[in-house]
C-alpha cells in the first residue's frame, strides 16, 4: 500500500476534504546543487494536493474536525497496473503496427516506407486512446481513489 499523511481542512455530510503536501525527491539527491530539476524544485514553493473523500463515522467511531491528521492509502497493485497500461499499451501499439507496416512494405503492398511509419504512429495513437479509455472506466478510476485507513490521534498538549 502506498500511504500518505493528510490534514483535514473541512468536513460535511459524510465527506471530508483533506490536504497533503506534494513532496519532491529532488531535495534529497546528492546532485541537487548542480541539477536543473533540483534548482527548479528549490525555487518553486511546495504545492498542496486537496481531495474530497467519503468518510464513514461508523468505521472509525470519530467525527473528524479541521486540523485532524489522517492516513490515506492507495493499493500499490492498482497503481502499478494503471502505469503499465498507460506506458505499455501505446508502446505495444507502436511496435505491432510498425511491424505490420514493415511487412506490408517488404511485400510491396504499400509503395513507400513513410506509409509504414505512419501506420506505426497510428498504432501508437490507438494504444494511447485504448489506455485512456481503460483509465476513464468507472472501476479503474474507483480503484485509484485514495481511502482513509487511519485517523491519527492529536498530540496531547503540554500543561
Amino acid at each position: 500500500m502506498i500511504k500518505e499523511l493528510a490534514n483535514v481542512v473541512a468536513n460535511k455530510a459524510g465527506q471530508v476534504t483533506v490536504t497533503s503536501q506534494i513532496k519532491s525527491t529532488c531535495s534529497s539527491c546528492a546532485q541537487v546543487d548542480s541539477c536543473g530539476s533540483g534548482q527548479i524544485a528549490k525555487a518553486l514553493p511546495q504545492a498542496k494536493l486537496t481531495l474530497t473523500l467519503p468518510y464513514d463515522i461508523k468505521k472509525f467511531g470519530k467525527t473528524l474536525e479541521q486540523g485532524d491528521c489522517v492516513v490515506l492509502a492507495l493499493p500499490e497493485k492498482h497503481v502499478l497496473s494503471s502505469a503499465a497500461q498507460v506506458y505499455l499499451l501505446p508502446l505495444f501499439g507502436l511496435i505491432a503496427f510498425s511491424a505490420v507496416g514493415q511487412w506490408l512494405y517488404k511485400q510491396q503492398i504499400v509503395p513507400h516506407e513513410l506509409i509504414a511509419l505512419g501506420l506505426g504512429l497510428f498504432g501508437g495513437y490507438l494504444g494511447y486512446r485504448f489506455a485512456k479509455f481503460n483509465q476513464e472506466q468507472g472501476k479503474q478510476s474507483e480503484k485509484l481513489q485514495p481511502k482513509i485507513i487511519e485517523v491519527l490521534p492529536l498530540p496531547t498538549q503540554a500543561k
